[in-house]
């Protein structure tokens, strides 16, 4: 066994006491039936549908032991097997054999957000959503959150919100996943030391990529998740530009706030027929802005942000613009990023 098989080996033994089962690797591809029934491939292997042997349906993440060390692996099973909430998805089992690794979750029947945000290719027949809904989700992962950040012996900070790890069941519910970059820290610890910036292009909050910008803490979630918020409500970051050619760049948030300032010309994902449907879209776009702002300590905790989503538009105020902090900058800092959906990861648990 390689020295690095023998410490994910000797790490993971510090969460047997949990309550997720270990399987060996025959049984994982007795349950996936040798991966015949592949639902998607992420940044850290492909995810397959299988059943467990009691018939459970189930989602089967198989890793590339190539990618950082384990890192991701043990990540996850060190904050998922501590949760237990109906807006965090459910790990089921793992299984370790040298460099084979894998993790069982809860199938979920309507997979992830992104594609009901994005909905490009109408051959697939994404349902609309409609408002209520939007903003259902919106409180459900906002709950998730608060629970990840002060329901948990240990708070996590999950570093990696965005629409694509956000998974949807077959009622619509709403339960974070992908917890690859997470982050354990103590109760009374406010900032958390990392040696490098973790997340993706374009969710990721300022003081994660510099310190300039202040400390990590869970603030920097409610950062992403504000960035996503205001996407559920844009349907997605195509098209925001705002009166300006296609050669010229305006920060997804700017060109919200120009839209607000048009008042009768959002543009929004869906048609709006009512002035309830109205309220419901612009409250989520304030509660996303108060989210994004540059100063973490501007930012709502996550209570603060579902108090926001169930009262009164009426109670609500926009908030400033926050300082500019343009994905592009980040593009230039860290050459091998792709783009928004490139996930960047130097530093470990």
């Amino acid at each position: 066994m390689r020295k690095n098989d023998q410490d994910l080996e000797a790490r993971i033994t510090t969460y047997q006491h949990l309550t997720v089962k270990r399987y060996r690797f025959s049984d994982v591809k007795k349950i996936n039936k040798s991966f015949k029934y592949k639902l998607g491939q992420g940044g850290y292997g492909g995810v397959y549908k299988g059943k467990l042997f009691d018939d459970r349906i189930v989602a089967v993440k198989v890793l590339n032991a190539s990618k950082a060390n384990g890192e991701e692996f043990i990540n996850e099973v060190a904050s998922i097997s501590r949760t237990s909430h109906v807006n965090i998805v459910c790990l089921l089992g793992f299984c370790l054999e040298g460099r084979k690794r894998a993790l069982i979750y809860e199938f979920m029947a309507n997979g992830s957000l992104e594609k009901f945000i994005y909905n490009e290719d109408p051959l697939k027949n994404t349902p609309h959503l409609e408002w209520s809904k939007l903003l259902q989700i919106a409180a459900g992962i906002a709950r998730g959150l608060e629970y990840l950040h002060r329901g948990c012996n240990t708070r996590i900070l999950h570093l990696d919100i965005k629409p694509h790890n956000i998974l949807l069941d077959e009622d619509l519910c709403p339960k974070i996943s992908d917890f690859g970059l997470a982050k354990l820290c103590l109760k009374k610890e406010s900032i958390v030391s990392m040696l490098g910036a973790r997340g993706t292009i374009g969710y990721i909050a300022p003081q994660v990529f510099s310190r300039n910008f202040g400390g990590v803490s869970y603030k920097s979630d409610v950062y992403s998740y504000g960035m996503m918020i205001l996407e559920m409500v844009m349907g997605g970051r195509k098209d925001t530009r705002v009166g300006v050619s296609q050669t010229s760049e305006i920060y997804f948030p700017d060109a919200i706030y120009q839209r607000l300032e048009e008042d009768n010309n959002l543009r929004l994902r869906g048609v709006i027929t009512t002035s309830e449907e109205n309220g419901i879209a612009r409250k989520m776009i304030v509660v996303g802005l108060w989210c994004i702002q540059t100063n973490p300590s501007d930012r709502p905790s996550m209570s603060r942000v579902i108090e926001m989503l169930e009262g009164t538009l009426e109670a609500l105020h926009t908030p400033p613009k926050p300082f500019i902090f343009a994905p592009r900058s980040l593009e230039t800092l860290h050459p091998g990023s792709t783009g928004e959906s490139s996930t960047i990861s130097v530093s470990n648990l």
